[in-house]
């Protein structure tokens, strides 16, 4: 719900065979690693935990997420595509009045109900223009980390702005709210990476399940990495530029940090009843230093380098292991595979369930058999799914920051796309990024993804039936999107040295 460009790793603890107890999840997220940052994808990038993962597990090679940071997230902890929840529109930015609408069950909710401890590190980024936005009210028991898309690692600043906090709801049911300004000057790869190995020790396996959802925001920039950390790690890429070095030392203490989670779940006896799950929730940005090899486009795009992401799966309980399964999946899937995992029952539940997006997935993986998903709907933007969108570009009203300062935004093209992959085939129509340089191409384009998986060949007009096909999709989608309002950016107010809260209620 995957994520932001940013990687995504899960990780189910299910029951052995004669444990019939609900399976435990643990969610980790990486920032922006492209589709071959990792040493299994041939890099020289350091990666020996997610590389022995990957090998003796099962890697995913057509999973698919959004091409930013806060779609990817909202569409997976919802399990519902960025068109109902709003995040069509792209990344939630730091003062924007808006987030992941209240009336949508998240997966710590759903699992909380299902008996689970639930917890979040690192990463948020689905919005917290009001405190019931925040993770502690979104489900999660507690919450060490970031609300923003980025900061400095040493730092924690955004804008100058402190943005490291700790949550949770007290016994009174009272949330509690924690600047951690002792944690500034200590790398948060390494603050995550040892909370997530203090929850696990914790935890108490015979009382409930757990749910952690450990979002790293690495190797999203700034690039930054301890120095001891770079030379150890970079030693090897003679002739690489240092800004490629950092970021590879970026990926590999984030990947040392995996397997010391891995080896917390070992010894607190967690292992054998684990499923990990790994997955990028966008590509590497075009001209950035991450590499998303062979495919084009990255971050924000929608070619394949953009959405198609680094992703594998680990588990004793798989029934097949050593193989690249090559079926159909979507970021939005892990709700209803975790729900199937769970033994959710939605009828016998207070909050009404939304309609999810989701396949059940754990067999797909599990056997190597198709899911039953043969579309992916990549993205859609209609402009007239804007509230008083009218003209080229969208005005914003004059707004009132807590401060008392009248400002103004501007914000937004005035442009409607469609990207939706149906079997082999993909469509694109209307305004699409090339990359993240290389501006839009303004026309319909059709590419065979099983002989080009490079998007190279527009084979349009030697398919009319195909394309004609995908746009009878379009009005369906179109008719499930989720009005949103021009997006109002409020300014911090700066008295305050810290991120936080500046609404009272949802608009």
């Amino acid at each position: 719900m995957l994520s932001a460009g940013c990687v995504i790793f899960f990780g189910l603890f299910l029951a052995s065979k004669c444990d019939h107890s609900k399976p435990n999840i643990v969610f980790i997220v990486s920032d922006d690693q492209g589709f071959q940052d990792a040493g299994f994808r041939g890099s020289k990038i350091l990666t020996p935990n997610i590389d022995k993962l990957a090998k003796n597990g099962v890697i995913l090679d057509r999973h698919y997420v959004m091409p930013q940071c806060s779609p990817t997230r909202a569409s997976l902890i919802s399990g519902r595509y960025p068109i109902r929840t709003g995040f069509w529109k792209g990344n939630l930015k730091p003062t924007g009045e808006w987030g992941l609408n209240l009336n949508e069950t998240t997966i710590p909710e759903m699992l909380k109900r299902n008996g689970y401890a639930t917890h979040a590190v690192g990463k948020w980024h689905v919005g917290f223009y009001t405190y019931d936005h925040t993770p502690a009210k979104r489900g999660f028991d507690t919450f060490l980390g970031c609300y923003l898309g980025s900061q400095g690692y040493f730092s924690h600043k955004n804008s100058k702005n402190y943005d490291m906090r700790e949550e949770y709801i007290d016994k009174r049911g009272r949330l509690v709210d924690n600047i951690r300004y002792d944690l500034e000057d200590k790398y948060n790869t390494d603050i995550f990476t040892k909370r997530a190995i203090d929850i696990i020790s914790k935890h108490n396996k015979d009382e409930k399940s757990l749910f952690l959802y450990l979002a790293y925001t690495s190797p999203h920039a700034p690039l930054q990495v301890p120095a001891d950390k770079y030379e150890k790690y970079t030693s090897h890429m003679v002739g690489e530029t240092t800004g490629r070095r950092k970021f590879a030392a970026m990926v590999s203490v984030m990947d040392e940090g995996i397997g010391e989670v891995v080896d917390a779940l070992d010894q607190y006896g967690l292992r054998d009843n684990t499923i990990i799950v790994f997955t990028s929730d966008n590509g590497a940005l075009v001209g950035g230093k991450g590499s998303n090899y062979p495919f084009r486009g990255g971050k924000i795009s929608l070619f394949e380098g953009g959405v198609r992401s680094l992703s594998f799966v680990n588990s004793p309980l798989l029934e097949v292991t050593g193989y690249t399964n090559k079926h159909l999946h979507h970021v939005v899937d892990w709700f209803t595979t975790f729900q199937y995992l769970a033994g959710d029952q939605t009828h016998q539940v207070k909050k009404p369930q939304l309609p999810l997006d989701g396949y059940n997935i754990w067999s797909s993986i599990s056997r190597n058999i198709s899911s039953g998903r043969q579309e992916v709907l990549l993205n859609m933007e209609e402009a007239d799914k804007i509230y008083g969108s009218t003209d080229n570009l969208a005005v914003i009203e004059l707004e009132t920051s807590p401060s008392g300062t009248t400002y103004e935004v501007r914000d937004w093209t005035k442009k409607n796309n469609f990207a939706l992959i149906w079997s082999q085939w993909k469509l694109l129509v209307g305004d699409m990024h090339a990359d993240q340089k290389g501006g839009f191409y303004e026309n319909l384009q059709l590419y065979d993804l099983d002989t080009d998986p490079q998007e190279q060949n527009n084979v349009k007009d030697q398919h009319p039936y195909i394309v004609k096909t995908i746009l009878e999709r379009r009005p369906e989608y179109k008719k499930n999107m989720t009005m949103i309002y021009r997006r109002i950016s409020t300014p911090q107010d700066k008295a305050n040295t810290y991120w936080m809260p500046w609404r009272e209620t949802e608009h």
